[in-house]
């Protein structure tokens, strides 16, 4: 599948539900049930190595999963944290190498770094990989304190660099996520908690794609430990 038919996925009122893998054996489980497409979770993947999340030390563990699940009969997005580097160009061709694997998206997180860096690397991956869907995540929720006028900065620089697509993780007030999706021309993503919106509510609000994030690796630890 190519990023566009990829992009056509994230549908308004039927948004792309992403469920999130850590290895061949947990993608090809999703995607017998019959997911449209299957992400990757970095903290799954960084556990299943022994390696911290979100701290750049995975960049070959992804690859060598998408080298595995990218000729896979089913579309993948990977979670590459943020690029697994501070230098943009770095960055586009770590995604031109995902991109030549058969990957279709990328998910590159802030992580609440300079704006103008993340927005540079974005423009690096259009560049150097422009078949790839780029959604571009801001975490002013996830470890920030949510500032409305912060999280629209962010998102605006980074869909003017080219993102295809905005993801806010922890973002779960149904105003403030409806408010969100009418305001860009991208689809939005949100991470999928139990305690927030379910999938139809958030389809209501204009949400686009709903990523499971670690929750399935997470779920699965923990139903091994009851068995």
């Amino acid at each position: 599948m190519t990023a566009t038919a990829f992009a056509a996925l994230h549908r308004a009122g039927e948004p792309l539900l992403l469920p999130c893998a850590w290895d061949h054996a947990s993608a090809f489980a999703l995607a017998g049930q019959g997911f449209r497409a299957v992400g990757t979770t970095s903290l799954g993947v960084a556990a299943a190595a022994g390696l911290p999340d979100g701290a750049s030390a995975t960049r070959d563990e992804t690859l060598r999963l998408a080298l595995v699940l990218g000729s896979a009969p089913f579309p993948l997005s990977v979670d590459a944290e943020d690029g697994f580097s501070d230098d943009p160009d770095e960055v586009g061709e770590f995604a031109r190498q995902l991109a030549a694997v058969g990957a279709v998206g990328i998910n590159l997180e802030d992580g609440l770094g300079p704006v103008g860096r993340h927005a540079a690397k974005i423009a690096a991956v259009r560049s150097a990989a422009p078949g790839l869907f780029v959604n571009a995540r801001t975490d002013t929720y996830w470890s920030g304190d949510g500032d409305v006028t912060e999280t629209l900065r962010r998102l605006e620089a980074y869909r003017e660099a080219g993102a295809d697509g905005v993801f806010v993780p922890g973002l779960t007030d149904p105003a403030r996520i409806g408010s969100l999706a009418a305001r860009f021309d991208v689809p939005l993503n949100v991470l999928y908690t139990p305690a927030g919106p379910g999938l139809a509510h958030l389809a209501d609000l204009g949400v686009r794609r709903v990523s499971l994030g670690s929750l399935l690796y997470r779920r699965a630890l923990g139903a091994a430990l009851r068995a």
